[in-house]
């Protein structure tokens, strides 16, 4: 299994906006092939970042499944506007 660890900023105000956006993006991505689960948990500090954790069953379920797909335009679509700066994504492993 593999974590998927992205920290969201988004623009100061749309909170509320990408919350709702996410809330419907989260139907699209649990669709995918390889998906196993995400959390999206708001930070207690900075009012306007979220932490996105998705587990994935391969790295290539996201990256090549996921990120190639017609439903990943969609998820685009619906969240990449909200951020700034535009997110890192990392990919984890466990080691124990």
């Amino acid at each position: 299994m593999i974590l998927e660890a992205v920290i969201l900023d988004v623009k100061n105000g749309l909170e509320a906006d990408f919350e709702a956006a996410f809330a419907q993006a989260k139907a699209i991505i649990s669709a995918q092939p390889g998906f196993i689960s995400l959390q999206l948990q708001k930070c207690l500090e900075t009012e306007n970042r979220y932490l996105l954790l998705v587990n994935w069953v391969t790295l290539e379920t996201h990256t090549e499944g996921f990120r190639k797909s017609d439903a990943y335009q969609q998820w685009k679509a619906l969240l990449h506007h909200f951020y700034e700066p535009f997110p890192v994504v990392e990919h984890y492993r466990s080691i124990l």
